[in-house]
């Protein structure tokens, strides 16, 4: 990307500015009132007017050895000059040089080379040199090697040394050449330069350090990183997800509503952005791509249309990338953990788990499960029980502010959610999202406690069962309107059979047992009769008006239509099951 010098990073950062260090002939127009060792932190700047007024070459030598050591952690071991006769070893800088071995330095052959010192583990001899070849040598020694900072300061402090003794040679062969004399200037005035520029940048890069690391140690957040990024570089900031679609956005100009991309452009785009190491421009964004451990969790962009975006600017992008990948990776660490701790609770609580435990683990969770919960079983063919199909029945269901507890089961997903489903809508919701109406789901009756789970889960299958079985196999079945199916599949048990009982039969059993009738006997002979009056009369040994009188006593006490289809085969099933199944017991 072309570099443009005159972008700077936004003001609402720093209130500091960066000011070129100008040329000798506007030297008089400079106005920065701030300390020279503000400007000047490693005493280059005057080091180097002190080596260009020196006219003695040993006494310019020692002057930059005698600096070495406030550029960093470096030592000046020796120096030398060369001579029509070799090297000659720089006199009055005696602090460890007898360890140096002159003749080495000649087996150097003019070039920059290593140097052996048993005390040190880096030790270098570096050429200084003039247009007429080598004038000589500075040995520096450290623990360890230079950074590119500290090459960069001891390099520079070679050239402006190697500089003076071009000049001084000058000077003492009296041979003022003008342009070798332009020459020297010019190299003085770019090293002054890479000084000023390498000072901006590490200011710049600082700032985005310093602001990125305060966005991470207030807990991180993806709008805080789209709003620091957007005040460090002055562009707008956005994240997406990977499919395009916004999760945040920081600055001016956010279309509304965001543009959704295709998912084969989209496509084509991470690839583009994949295929290189750092940001990249697609049209009038700068993209770069949240992958941690190769995973793309998310998009980080810029807006920036009239493509001003310097090297400063990329570099704020990419750091703010790498803290967006941290950002996501931990919160998909935390989603991972937080699913698996909800399926262990609906999976223990379908099977039978202690109440107490339950309830602890689901108020760990966020989840009230005092409250009454209804088990729901979805089955869609042709879609196997993954995290997107889960992902999507999760969705249909949310009918309530309350995440329901999810889990798998084989092909079939299970849900244990507050809000009963309403009908066909879960269903409508479900088949929409998902492309195809073939799918049937269970529901169970209410649910008030943990330990009734278990219960309401084969509700819930057998009202899946049930659906399925049928003539219409796709939609919703709730098991409060199988009437007589709750009994004919298998696993009922006497239990079931009482509630099927108490269902049809429950206000005509208590109100015989309250007033000494016998309604439910009537009934029952009524229909073991076929629903003839004469023969139900007889069997029952009383006259035909007291049959008719009590009949129309059961249709107001049961609120039961005798005459409905349905009504009549669950009654009649009812009453022969208190009577063979439950011995007639009131």
């Amino acid at each position: 990307m072309a570099s443009h010098p005159s972008r700077k990073l936004s003001p609402h950062v720093s209130d500091q500015k960066v000011t070129p260090h100008p040329s000798n002939t506007a030297s008089t127009e400079r106005h920065d009132l701030r300390p020279l060792a503000a400007l000047d932190p490693h005493g280059l700047l005057v080091l180097s007017h002190a080596l260009l007024d020196c006219a003695e070459q040993s006494e310019i030598v020692r002057l930059a050895m005698r600096h070495v050591s406030a550029l960093g952690p470096y030592h000046a071991e020796a120096g030398y000059l060369a001579t029509g006769d070799g090297l000659s070893r720089v006199p009055g800088h005696d602090a460890g040089a007898p360890t140096v071995d002159d003749a080495r330095m000649k087996e150097l052959g003019e070039a920059d080379g290593l140097v052996s010192l048993p005390e040190w583990s880096w030790n270098w001899a570096f050429g200084l040199r003039g247009a007429g070849g080598l004038l000589g040598y500075i040995v520096v020694s450290s623990h360890s090697g230079p950074d590119e900072e500290g090459h960069f300061l001891l390099s520079t402090l070679v050239g402006l040394t190697s500089a003076a003794l071009s000049l001084a040679a000058t000077r003492a062969s009296q041979h003022d050449n003008a342009g070798e004399l332009s020459r020297l200037r010019t190299e003085r005035d770019t090293a002054l330069r890479q000084l000023d520029t390498m000072r901006s940048e590490l200011h710049l890069q600082k700032t985005v350090h310093e602001t990125l690391a305060r966005v991470a140690a207030r807990g991180g957040g993806e709008d805080a990183i789209t709003q620091a990024l957007y005040e460090l570089t002055g562009l707008s900031a956005l994240i997406e997800d990977q499919f395009g679609n916004l999760r945040s956005w920081a600055g001016p100009g956010r279309p509304a509503p965001h543009p959704v991309r295709s998912p084969t452009h989209q496509e084509k785009m991470l690839r583009q952005v994949a295929r290189e190491a750092g940001p990249v421009r697609v049209k009038d964004r700068l993209i770069a791509l949240a992958r941690p451990r190769g995973d793309l969790l998310g998009v980080l962009a810029l807006e920036d249309p009239e493509a001003t975006a310097d090297e400063h600017t990329m570099f704020a992008l990419d750091h703010a990338q790498r803290l967006l990948a941290q950002e996501l990776l931990h919160m998909r660490e935390l989603t991972e953990v937080e699913l698996r701790l909800r399926r262990q609770l609906i999976d223990d609580l379908l099977e039978g788990t202690d109440e107490e435990s339950a309830y602890s683990r689901a108020e760990a969770l966020g989840h009230d499960l005092r409250r009454t919960h209804y088990v729901v079983v979805v089955h869609w063919p042709g879609n196997a029980a993954d995290d997107s199909f889960t992902r999507a029945v999760e969705h249909a269901t949310a009918a309530t502010a309350a995440r329901p507890l999810t889990t798998r089961r084989g092909d079939r997903v299970v849900l244990l959610t507050e809000a009963r489903p309403d009908h066909d809508a879960v269903h409508a919701a479900l088949a929409h999202e998902l492309g195809r109406p073939g799918g049937a789901i269970g529901v169970s009756t209410r649910c008030d406690s943990p330990d009734g789970v278990p219960r309401c889960y084969q509700e819930a299958l057998r009202a899946l069962e049930v659906r399925q079985n049928s003539r219409q196999r796709s939609g919703t079945t709730f098991f409060d309107d199988l009437g007589l199916y709750r009994i004919l599949g298998p696993g009922n048990d006497l239990r079931e059979l009482e509630g099927f009982v108490r269902e049809w039969l429950g206000q005509l059993i208590d109100y015989d047992a309250e007033h000494d009738t016998e309604l439910v006997e009537t009934l029952s002979r009524y229909f073991d009769c076929g629903g003839n009056y004469d023969e139900a009369a007889a069997a029952l040994t009383v006259h035909r008006s007291t049959l008719r009188y009590r009949l129309q006593r059961i249709r107001e006490i049961s609120d039961r239509d005798l005459t409905d289809v349905d009504a009549r085969l669950n009654l009649q099933v009812a009453t022969r099951v208190w009577k063979i199944i439950l011995g007639g017991r009131r």
